[in-house]
């Protein structure tokens, strides 16, 4: 019974994290949005503001949920990372009906999320 306790507490810590990590991505969207209003980014900086929103809010997941599970940490991060990315394209599919990146981009993608998420469990 304790361990399923335990178990049930790491998903809501996986969620919570999830959240997190959403939240921050809104936020570096929102100030990458702003600066593209006010000045002329270049294509390469605006892919490279959502590349860094992408690492740094799975990052700070993986940081927030390795704190809390404390075993395992870099598994329970790059679980983390992943999950991201697999809502991240299923809303994407969602609102585009096409595929938002090319597959070699979709690994990419995955690579960084899931390491970045990984890295952060590892560092907690």
């Amino acid at each position: 019974m304790d361990r399923a306790i335990r178990q049930n507490a790491k998903i809501l810590f996986l969620l919570k994290g999830l959240l997190f990590s959403y939240i921050i991505t809104a936020f570096v969207l929102l100030i990458l949005s702003f600066l593209m209003l006010k000045l002329d980014l270049s294509g390469m900086v605006i892919s490279g503001g959502i590349n860094f929103s992408y690492i740094i809010s799975t990052f700070l997941a993986g940081f927030y949920v390795g704190k809390k599970v404390e075993q395992r940490k870099f598994i329970w991060g790059l679980i983390m990372g992943i999950v991201y990315f697999i809502i991240l394209m299923i809303v994407s599919l969602l609102m585009n009906r096409v595929s938002p990146l090319p597959l070699g981009g979709l690994f990419t993608v995955l690579v960084m999320c899931g390491l970045s998420g990984m890295l952060g469990g590892m560092i907690s």
